[in-house]
């Protein structure tokens, strides 16, 4: 009787972390690559773990209590000299990283996670170094209120179908008006906390004053006015997803009681003792960039790093043109009574024009144009007069200079990429440029098909 040939085992991977939206991320998209995972919760764990285990890759947070990631480094030198150790970091331990790659470490990967970069580095120390490109899960099915037709709308989705399933916090980052709410409604959606309630809180609208009893609610006779008992919204959310937009609005003394909640889920209502717990899964919004703030002294760089253990950037509405007439037409469908059509001249000025509002701003045009609008057509003259004046200049065709500062800046970022090593971060610096923007450029050169790690 004929042997079965013997399926090759997946790669082994000893995740170490003690953040469990981290330790979550890392094993959900690990595991949908096609690799096993094991998970310990600090360096101690680990070193109990690895004798038996049989790993083919350790990857680690730098920073944990009790045993760090640079001591759980050096131990595991001793007895496995050869298992290859990832080390995950923030900005702030890069000097620490890089002291540990002379001890040892394979490599470290800086935060928050670029998950094309984890991949490339987890396939080459695994022995996998076929140049398939970064399998994301199939984008589930979306919404009907959103659009996705652009490139990068499109790569936007099947990342949060990556990490949606995952505990992690993410940090959505943007313009305003850019749709950043959405982004959260849709990551609840395909989270395991769907049937849980999302609670959205605008830091920017709240009153300072009042923020604190909002987000952790107060005790009856807590304070002047304070006439009854208040359940705090992170209370509400137990089992489910908080929204905190505008999260730079928030002050100093009130990111420190955040801070608590995104360690161990712990908080005190204003007025009491007593502690409370909260499951929520944390998501927060800024259209600042919070890297700024912190090296200015207005964001805590430890809740920073809290926060942003997932970054998803929402891009612009003129960098993604092909969302432009899908989302006119969802707005006239739901802003007007009758059959409403626009003229061909209208639709010459909303692709021409470069919305700095973004898609808030396209929805208040199309709003305008249909209570404007007499008959079921939309006229140029419907619209906003610096609209129709997009239209005029063509504001959408590229010049001969423009395409040619583009090409030096592709070749200049994919040469940098490639002196590197892929490193991301090693490339920002070269270039000038934060990591952040590094990584949507990067975004926009692989949707025009360039292939890099």
């Amino acid at each position: 009787m004929p042997v079965e040939p013997r399926q090759p085992q997946s790669p082994r991977i000893l995740i170490v972390d003690d953040d469990p939206g981290q330790r979550s991320l890392l094993d959900s998209f690990l595991r949908s690559q096609g690799f096993a995972t094991v998970l310990a919760d600090s360096g101690e764990r680990a070193l109990e773990l690895l004798p038996a285990g049989k790993f083919d890759m350790m990857i680690s947070d730098v920073r944990m209590p009790g045993l760090s990631g640079l001591d759980t480094l050096r131990r595991v030198r001793e007895n496995f000299s050869d298992l290859p150790v990832l080390l995950v970091t923030a900005y702030a331990d890069i000097r620490e990283a890089v002291v540990a790659m002379r001890d040892g470490a394979l490599n470290y990967l800086a935060k928050p996670i670029d998950l094309d970069e984890l991949l490339a580095t987890v396939r080459q120390a695994t022995g996998l170094t076929e140049a398939t490109p970064l399998r994301f899960a199939e984008t589930k099915n979306i919404p009907a209120h959103v659009v996705a037709h652009s490139p990068l709308t499109i790569a936007l989705f099947q990342q949060i179908a990556l990490i949606a399933p995952s505990e992690t916090r993410v940090l959505i980052t943007g313009e305003s008006g850019t749709g950043k709410e959405v982004v959260a409604d849709v990551i609840h959606l395909w989270s395991a906390r769907a049937t849980g309630k999302i609670i959205k809180v605008n830091c920017a609208a709240i009153p300072e004053t009042l923020l604190e009893s909002e987000l952790f609610g107060h005790e009856k006779g807590a304070f002047t006015g304070a006439t009854a008992q208040r359940i705090g919204r992170f209370e509400e959310a137990d089992g489910g997803t908080i929204f905190l937009d505008e999260i730079a609005e928030m002050s100093q003394p009130l990111q420190a009681k955040l801070l608590r909640v995104t360690q161990d889920g712990r908080f005190q209502r204003i007025g009491s003792n007593r502690e409370i717990r909260t499951n929520a899964r944390i998501l927060a919004a800024s259209n600042r960039n919070l890297e700024d703030e912190v090296k200015h002294g207005r964001f805590r760089e430890d809740l920073f790093y809290r926060l942003n253990v997932v970054e998803l950037n929402v891009p612009p509405l003129r960098d993604r043109r092909e969302d432009i007439m899908p989302l006119t037409n969802l707005f006239v469908t739901e802003l007007a009574r009758n059959r409403t059509r626009l003229a061909e001249a209208t639709v010459v000025c909303l692709q021409n024009y470069g919305w700095p509002g973004n898609v808030r701003e396209l929805r208040n045009a199309i709003e305008r144009a249909v209570l404007l609008s007499r008959s079921e057509m939309i006229l140029p003259e419907h619209l906003p007069a610096k609209m129709r004046e997009a239209a005029k200049s063509n504001g959408t065709t590229p010049s001969a200079d423009t395409q040619q500062l583009d090409e030096m800046e592709r070749t200049a970022i994919l040469a940098a990429l490639a002196q590197h090593k892929s490193n991301r971060t090693e490339t920002a610096k070269a270039l000038g440029i934060s990591r952040r923007a590094l990584l949507y450029k990067l975004q926009r050169l692989r949707q025009q098909g360039f292939q890099f790690e």
